[in-house]
């Protein structure tokens, strides 16, 4: 995009500088987007054990007759 922002200038196409300027910063501004959620998505986050009155003490032994 940036060599066609290059072009643009060079010929004198000052509407489609314009359009790849708003182009690339709208892409720029995706990536940020992007890149943020990735690091929200990377910490880590402590939910502790679950505790549950049901759960305290069962065994998966069998009892024999």
């Amino acid at each position: 995009m940036r060599g066609r922002s290059a072009e643009a200038e060079r010929e004198g196409w000052l509407g489609e500088i314009e359009g790849l300027q708003v182009s690339l910063a709208g892409a720029e501004d995706k990536l940020a987007q992007l890149d943020a959620g990735q690091a929200r998505t990377r910490r880590a986050v402590d939910v502790g054990m679950p505790a549950s009155p049901r759960t305290t003490g069962r065994s998966n032994a069998v009892a024999k007759p």
